[in-house]
Order: structure tokens, then sequence, then C-alpha cells
């Protein structure tokens, strides 16, 4: 039998055995980086149009953005409870369709205060549908803008809390580790083949 038929038949016995074990992880692989992509297509493209829309919510006009400036100083402003107040007046009645004004502030129909004392105001965005929010002066309880917060659904869906609250924020979890293990796949169909035509070649030349 000539010298090289019996060279090529020792590398093939050899390299075999090395080479089933990766064919299996890249049979693996294939199919992980199939199926993760496909079950998470939907959620990504959701997290990825939604985060850019978040992104440019200004200039999209969904997140209010007043210009305002100090009117006095941050020691001279007055109470957040007539701040919260101030706010509860100025809202729509359908965002608090049971408070009327001269009664106590109900802390329940506000989600929140965001205080911004370098120009002088608070938003108070209110819970109801539409996130309703309310501009107010800081030293004069002047309310500079009401209007409904168009990226407050967007942030919820992003998250993925709009599919039915803080439990599907689970999907935003399996989503992120799908698009790793996807990346990470992909990655391996890649360079697996290239890393074992370079051993193969590589053996075949030793003499």
């Amino acid at each position: 039998m000539p010298s090289s038929v019996t060279g090529a038949t020792a590398t093939a016995t050899a390299t075999a055995p090395a080479r089933r074990p990766r064919h299996r992880l890249s049979r693996v692989a294939f199919y992980a980086h199939l199926w993760l992509g496909v079950l998470s297509t939907i959620t990504l493209l959701a997290i990825s149009i939604t985060g850019i829309l978040l992104n440019h919510k200004r200039g999209l006009g969904l997140m209010p953005d007043v210009a305002h400036s100090p009117t006095a100083a941050f020691g001279d402003a007055i109470p957040l409870e007539r701040l919260a107040y101030a706010a509860l007046v100025a809202a729509p009645p359908d965002a608090r369709p049971a408070w009327r004004p001269g009664d106590p502030v109900d802390l329940a129909l506000i989600d929140r205060m965001d205080v911004r004392p370098r120009n002088g105001l608070v938003k108070v965005r209110l819970r109801d549908k539409a996130a309703t929010e309310v501009t107010v002066d800081l030293a004069s309880g002047t309310v500079l803008h009401v209007g409904a917060r168009g990226d407050v659904f967007l942030q919820k869906l992003h998250s993925g809390e709009a599919l039915g609250g803080p439990s599907f924020v689970l999907l935003s979890d399996f989503a992120a580790v799908a698009l790793v293990l996807t990346l990470i796949s992909g990655y391996w169909l890649w360079l697996a083949p290239k890393w074992s035509s370079g051993r193969g070649r590589t053996i075949a030349e030793d003499p």
C-alpha cells in the first residue's frame, strides 16, 4: 500500500474521534440558534422598536418638555402637598373621577412627583390610563402644563409590564438571554468549521 494512502488513513482515524463531539456541539448550536431566534423574534422586535422610540421621545412629542427657569430660590419652594393639590385641581376630571377641589390630596391618584430644582418645577404624574402629567412651578404653584405622557405605555411595553403586570417582565429577561445565546451559537457555527478545517490541514501536513 502506498505511504500516502496509509498516511491519509491514519490522519482520518486520528481526527474522527475529535470531530464527533464537535459535530454534536455544532448541531446543538444550530438548533439552539434556530429556535431561540424563532421564539424570541416578536419580543426582540418589540423591545428594539420601543427602545428606538423611547430614545427619541422628546423629538416625537411623547414626553412634554416644558421650558422653565426657577422663579425663586429652592428654599422658598412651597410644600409638596400643596403642589400635588394644585396638580389635582388642574387635572382633567376623568383623571381624578372621585376627587373634587377642596378634598384632601388623594395619594392613590398620584403615581409619582418628579422634582426638578434646576428648572424650578415639579412634574406630577397621575395614575389614570392616559398617564396625565401636570407640571407645576415650585415657588408659586402655577400650573405650567397639563397633558398625557405618551411614553408611559411604550416604557411598559418595552419592559413587558404592559402585557399583564410585573410578572411579564420575565419576557424581556427571556429575550435578553435568548439574544445572548443566539449570538454565542452564531459565532460558534461560524468559527467551528474554520477551526476544524485548519486543524485538519495542520495534521495532514505533519510528517
